[in-house]
C-alpha cells in the first residue's frame, strides 16, 4: 500500500464522480444523502489524509471520522471510503454505532435516568428537596422541561438539580459505560494484526436486530470507522482521526435538518450534544486532520481560534 499512496502523491491521480450508489458504511439502515458539501469536504482532505497515510508507514491503517451529530460523518466517510478503492487501496467503513451497549430506545432511557436520578440525589444532598418541590418537578419531568435553563429563573431549586444531573449525565456520555469501546479496539488490533476475516456486530433499533456478519479483510488495507467517538481516549488503534468541526450551533441545526429522533430541539437533547460537542472539544488536539463546517483545513491554532468562547 505505502509503494501505491507515494506513487500518488509523486504522480498524482484522478478522482471519480461520486454517484447516490456509491457503498456505504455497515450501520443497518442508515440513511446516507451524500450532497456537494460532503464530496468537496472530502475532496479538500483526500490529498492530507494520502499524506498521513504515507507518514504512518503502516500497510493497514485505521482512519476514524469523528464529529458532532449530523455533521456528515457517514457520508464523508463513505466518499473517503470510494476515493480510496478507487486508486486501488483496499478499503471498509465501519459504523461505530453498532457499539452501544443498549440499543437507541434502552440508552436514551439510562441517559434520562442518569440525569434525573443525580438531579434529585444532587438536590437532596444540597438541602433543597422538598415534598412540594418533588411534585413539581415531577410536573416538570412529565412536560420535559425539568433540563430547561430558563426554568431555574421561575424555579431556582432546579439549578441545583440541573447542575448534579448534567455531571452524572457527562460521567455516562461516550464513555465504557454507554459504548464498548473495547470490543471496537479488539476489532482494529485483530484488523491491524492481518486477521482475514473478522465478526462485525450489527446493531438495529429493536432488541431482537442484534446480530454479527462475518468481513472478508484479506484485501482491505484501510479501515475508516466513522463515529461520534473516532478521537476518544477509550478507543484504541486509530492512526490518523479526521475530525469534522463544527460548533454547537452548526450541529443543532444539522440535526434540525435531519429532524433524527423528533426531539432535536427538546432540552435534554440540547444537553447531550452540547456535552458530547465539549468531548469533541477536549479531544480535538489529537486530530491528524480537521476541517471547518464551510470546508476550510483548520491546524490546531486556527481550530482553537474558531472555537475560543465557545464552551
Amino acid at each position: 500500500m505505502l509503494e501505491r499512496i507515494q506513487s500518488l502523491i509523486d504522480n498524482g491521480y484522478c478522482l471519480p464522480e461520486v454517484t447516490a450508489d456509491i457503498p456505504h458504511g455497515d450501520m443497518p439502515g442508515d440513511k446516507i444523502g451524500i450532497d456537494e458539501g460532503h464530496v468537496k469536504k472530502a475532496q479538500k482532505i483526500f490529498p492530507e489524509l494520502l499524506k498521513k497515510l504515507a507518514e504512518n508507514g503502516r500497510e493497514k491503517a485505521v482512519i476514524s471520522v469523528c464529529g458532532g451529530s449530523g455533521v456528515g460523518k457517514s457520508e464523508i466517510a463513505s466518499v473517503l471510503g470510494y476515493y480510496l478503492r478507487s486508486v486501488n487501496i483496499g478499503t471498509y467503513v465501519l459504523s461505530g454505532d453498532n457499539y452501544p451497549r443498549r440499543i437507541p430506545m434502552y440508552n436514551d432511557a439510562e441517559r434520562l435516568s442518569a440525569f434525573r436520578c443525580a438531579g434529585i440525589r444532587g438536590m437532596i444532598a444540597d438541602g433543597v428537596y422538598t415534598d412540594e418541590i418533588g411534585q413539581k418537578l415531577i410536573e416538570l419531568q412529565k412536560e420535559e422541561l425539568d433540563p430547561e435553563p430558563k426554568k431555574v429563573q421561575e424555579y431556582p431549586w432546579l439549578l441545583s438539580y440541573q447542575t448534579h444531573g448534567k455531571a452524572a449525565l457527562t460521567d455516562y456520555l461516550g464513555t465504557k459505560n454507554e459504548i464498548d469501546f473495547d470490543e471496537v479496539s479488539a476489532i482494529l488490533s485483530a484488523f491491524k494484526a492481518g486477521e482475514k476475516e473478522i465478526f462485525l456486530k450489527r446493531m438495529g433499533r429493536t432488541d431482537t436486530e442484534l446480530w454479527y456478519s462475518r468481513v472478508d479483510f484479506s484485501e482491505v488495507n484501510v479501515l475508516i470507522v466513522e463515529w461520534t467517538h473516532g478521537n476518544s481516549d477509550f478507543l484504541q488503534g486509530v492512526d490518523i482521526p479526521i475530525l469534522l468541526n463544527s460548533t454547537p450551533e452548526e450541529t443543532l441545526a444539522h440535526r434540525r435538518a435531519r429532524n433524527r429522533d423528533g426531539k432535536t430541539d427538546s432540552a435534554f437533547t440540547t444537553m447531550v450534544l452540547g456535552i458530547e460537542q465539549k468531548k469533541l472539544h477536549d479531544q480535538a488536539h489529537k486530530a491528524g486532520i480537521i476541517i471547518s463546517k464551510d470546508g476550510e483545513l483548520l491546524d490546531f491554532a486556527s481550530y482553537s481560534a474558531l472555537m475560543d468562547g465557545q464552551f
